[in-house]
């Protein structure tokens, strides 16, 4: 599964994003750090456009699927590289409740609402602010999602922070307040490719996540209120496994997503930013650690990539051509008590952070 033209050959134009949008400004913003490595973001969905990160042999390449130029973003497109929220993943169908008030979301993914609705923060434009931290370049992005945008109640301040570390690391700060009782929870939707930036499969990146437990869906991809050991399953990645390795199990949960698009419920010592999970690709020798103060992750293998979209340096994004790890409190909280909550009050913080932790082996 090969294009003639890799998408790590692409060169992102900044004039490619320059647009006005809902009157607001948008534009690329580009981050270098002290060890070459660099990123192109937009403020529009908070977009990361691009990534560039060393192989084993020092060669610089763009580890992101996504767009040469705005105007594909605008299109219908799978959440490449976008900010998510209001509330990250699905709720089913698109009702919750708080303090005995119901409300109804949009339902934009069959009966349920995903990602935010149909104008989640993917599609809105955030103020940019550029920063030189300590630690490395940075873009700070703010919005504010009025009471009653996409249903969802209360006027949400939202800031969330990119910043590319002088250790190799894209960290995310996210931070949010409220003037009425809400939902929360917001997440990063990158794809991954550490071989060839789309131009083909991931099924030979080898996963490792730190849990033993996930929670099963419906035919619907909506948790069914389990929390089931991933012992004897396909789903333990408790040992480093190639993502293609049981693809072809006839494990019931395998059908749903056409592979893995599930929730796992991360073992965690506190509530601190710890390691979660590790991808390894050893064709290109490149590593990434993810660390977060999230009770969840979403591995998600790309499965509904379907040939339609065609990428950067014209590259055809097929199935399974990038892998998402989303770091989230778990899909359709609102409506399972037991799961962790997303529910946040006036007077209280919405903070976590997500690290993505770049090297070679």
């Amino acid at each position: 599964m090969t294009n003639s033209v890799s998408s790590s050959q692409a060169q992102i134009k900044p004039a490619a994003f320059r647009r006005t949008i809902d009157g607001y400004q948008v534009d690329l913003y580009f981050l270098k750090n002290s060890n070459g490595l660099e990123a192109n973001i937009t403020n529009y969905g908070g977009i990361l456009v691009s990534l560039k990160v060393p192989d084993k042999g020092g060669e610089l390449g763009d580890v992101v699927l996504g767009y040469d130029n705005l105007n594909d973003y605008l299109g219908s497109n799978p959440y490449f590289g976008a900010l998510i929220g209001r509330y990250g993943n699905r709720i089913a169908k698109g009702r919750f409740t708080i303090d005995g008030v119901e409300y109804q979301l949009a339902q934009n993914d069959g009966t349920n609402s995903l990602h935010g609705g149909r104008k989640g923060f993917d599609k809105v434009v955030w103020q940019p602010e550029e920063l030189d931290t300590p630690d490395g370049p940075a873009l700070k992005l703010t919005y504010t999602s009025r009471d009653g945008e996409e249903n969802y109640p209360g006027t949400l301040h939202c800031a969330v922070t990119y910043t590319l570390t002088n250790k190799n690391e894209l960290k995310i700060d996210y931070a949010a307040e409220t003037d009425k009782p809400t939902l929360v929870n917001l997440t990063h939707h990158s794809y991954f490719n550490l071989k060839d930036g789309g131009a083909g499969d991931i099924l030979g990146h080898e996963l490792m996540i730190k849990a033993g437990k996930f929670t099963p869906v419906d035919a619907g991809l909506i948790p069914t209120g389990e929390l089931r050991p991933v012992a004897g399953t396909p789903f333990d990645f408790n040992t480093p496994t190639a993502i293609g390795a049981r693809l072809a199990s006839e494990d019931e949960q395998m059908q749903p997503g056409k592979g893995y698009d599930h929730n796992w419920a991360l073992d965690r010592q506190g509530k601190g930013l710890e390691l979660v999970a590790a991808v390894y690709e050893p064709n290109s020798g490149r590593f990434i650690e993810v660390l977060t103060t999230e009770p969840g992750l979403q591995f998600y293998c790309g499965s509904f990539l379907d040939g339609t979209n065609r990428g950067k340096g014209g590259a055809i994004y097929q199935q399974r051509t990038g892998l998402c790890l989303e770091t989230q409190h778990f899909p359709d909280s609102p409506n399972h008590p037991d799961f962790p909550t997303t529910e946040l009050r006036p007077g209280e913080q919405y903070t976590q952070t997500t690290v993505y932790r770049f090297s070679t082996r």
